[in-house]
């Protein structure tokens, strides 16, 4: 094999809730214990890997990507080219790569793209140069990327396949136990600001004022029912992202007024609602100038495997 394209799903978190913090003393003080229900979409960047003499990494936007934002990172600081070094101290050698990555996931949205964009990394390499790497491994060093590299592991994936995606999950502890769970069947619309959420001041305001009791056993009964006609719990983190950034809870109140089951993904700034499969267009027409200027519209899909 000389070269092999892997495809980057974001994912939502259909579901969260998020334990106060573990008391000083613990062995991980200061972490939050989760219960959320991932499941990945259709909007998915792609990582290609190819055989080269020396190492090459680029980072841009594709040319029909949906939300593009300036990229002010240097390519060494990219979870990519982490999971490039944290491959090769494992197999103890260089692995010369043309490394292309071309991003279609909004960033700083709670839409897992740079996650996905290093689990596909690790994929991508272990194929091309043939390192034999199981999953478990692959996970262990997704694990030392970050929380939600693990989730974009997963063994049922078929790289290069049509609706190449993880399975969805409930995913628990510290966002390192993952039990898979049935698909839904959904259209997803998602309301992109243009603007995001740093992740770790909504945590600081979630810390100052938990929720009473830690919705964890209502995540995972919603997750492994996979029924979108109940209502969903809800995400921990919305009203602490809203307090951080006040143009979300402005940008909420507006959507609310045309959908009022939209939700916030992660610790946002991504906002978005579930739709029957080829529904979502018409919400999403209602939304567009409810919304504009301060936000794009995006209609995709729930996905995961072929089976």
């Amino acid at each position: 094999m000389d070269a092999i394209t892997v495809s980057a799903p974001g994912k939502l978190n259909l579901a969260l809730a998020v334990a106060p913090p573990e008391p000083p003393g613990s062995p991980r003080a200061g972490w939050h214990r989760i219960a959320s229900w991932f499941h990945a979409i259709g909007l998915a960047g792609e990582v290609r890997a190819e055989r080269a003499q020396t190492t090459t990494h680029s980072i841009d936007w594709a040319p029909d990507a949906p939300a593009p934002s300036p990229i002010d990172w240097p390519v060494t600081a990219d979870l990519t080219h982490r999971a490039l070094l944290a491959l090769e101290a494992r197999v103890g050698r260089t692995l010369p790569t043309r490394l292309t990555i071309a991003k279609r996931v909004p960033v700083g949205g709670g839409l897992g793209g740079g996650s996905s964009e290093a689990a596909s990394t690790l994929l991508a390499l272990n194929a091309l140069h043939a390192l034999d790497l199981d999953h478990a491994e692959l996970a262990r060093i997704g694990a030392m990327l970050g929380s939600d590299v693990p989730y974009f592991l997963d063994e049922a994936r078929a790289p290069c396949a049509p609706d190449d995606a993880p399975r969805p999950a409930l995913v628990t502890g510290f966002g390192d136990e993952i039990e898979r769970t049935p698909r839904v069947g959904a259209d997803a619309v998602l309301i992109v600001p243009s603007f995001g959420c740093p992740t770790p001041a909504v945590y600081r305001a979630f810390d100052a004022d938990p929720p009473a009791s830690f919705a964890g056993s209502a995540v995972a009964l919603a997750a492994r029912g996979a029924d979108l006609a109940a209502p969903l719990p809800p995400n921990d983190l919305a009203a602490p992202a809203c307090l951080v950034e006040p143009r979300l809870g402005e940008l909420l109140r507006r959507a609310h007024e045309v959908e009022p089951r939209v939700r916030v993904t992660g610790s946002g700034s991504v906002c978005f609602v579930l739709a029957a499969e080829g529904q979502g267009e018409l919400l999403a027409g209602r939304w567009r100038g409810v919304c504009a200027p301060d936000a794009s519209v995006l209609v995709t899909r729930l996905i995961a495997p072929q089976t």
